[in-house]
């Protein structure tokens, strides 16, 4: 039908324009639209400035129909080998893309593995399993909300130790294929960390990515009980039902004894527009 609409031009010249769009079309990957959706998604957002719910759920679903398959990874690859000889689990990042606005990268887990517990200053967060089984445990701070209220605690109070007190977001197992997990400034489990039961790989999209001169650099926690420090000065006790629901967070420097390395990404490609 194209050759009828243009009958005034040479065929071979329409068929050859035909020819290129279709291959076009073809050529637009899962990874490509991942791309173009999160330039809309992010366009208007910066540190603190969460997309609406409608461009939230949009990016959700891209991401939730995606697979190992679609950024060229197989389970059996090496970045996905057990270590032996107790050796530290090795983390593989593979990075696709960023801007000042989101980045796009993939943590390659093998067995074992641990991604230690982290936040993401300013950020929203989508992280979508492709493969594998992983525990996921995240922390949301004690914010002014019920859980202050119900505690009688200043949100920015730290106990004497230099704790201070969160609240467990998630605390379960992932087993591909899952949802994807959505994290935000203030709450869905901004802190986290991840264990690998199997080979896993995550694909993570962050709006707006770190940047150390603009004060959103990553920082490490440890996690204590609830019951590991003694309460002080406006916080009061948590019922004993409810304290496995809370826990003191300390920052720490970066652990020493996880190895992240960057290797290059052969997927399929994003082409800028």
């Amino acid at each position: 039908m194209g050759i009828e609409r243009n009958v005034s031009k040479p065929k071979g010249k329409v068929y050859g324009e035909s020819k290129k769009n279709r291959r076009k079309q073809r050529k637009t990957t899962v990874v490509q639209k991942l791309y173009e959706t999160c330039k809309e998604v992010f366009a208007d957002c910066g540190p603190g400035v969460v997309p609406s719910p409608d461009k939230v759920e949009r990016l959700k679903v891209v991401l939730d129909s995606m697979t190992e398959v679609d950024v060229g990874l197989r389970p059996d690859m090496t970045f996905f080998k057990a270590t032996t000889g107790g050796e530290i689990p090795r983390i593989t990042y593979l990075h696709l893309y960023d801007c000042e606005k989101f980045s796009i990268g993939i943590f390659c887990l093998p067995p074992t593995g641990v991604i230690p517990l982290h936040n993401h200053p300013g950020m929203t967060v989508f992280s979508k399993l492709l493969f594998g089984t992983m525990h996921i445990k995240s922390y949301d701070w004690v914010g002014n909300g019920p859980d202050a209220m119900a505690l009688n605690a200043d949100p920015l109070e730290e106990h004497p130790s230099g704790v201070r007190l969160a609240k467990v977001k998630v605390d379960s197992e992932f087993t591909a294929p899952c949802n994807t997990s959505i994290l935000y400034p203030a709450d869905g489990g901004n802190m986290h960390c991840f264990k690998a039961r199997t080979p896993c790989a995550v694909l993570d999209v962050l709006g707006p990515p770190y940047c150390d001169p603009e004060g959103r650099h990553c920082q490490y926690y440890m996690d204590f009980p609830f019951t590991k420090f003694s309460v002080v000065n406006s916080i009061i006790p948590v019922p004993e039902e409810g304290r496995a629901g809370y826990a003191w967070l300390e920052e720490r420097d970066r652990p020493k004894d996880v190895t992240v390395v960057g290797e290059v990404y052969s997927g399929p490609k994003i082409a800028e527009k």
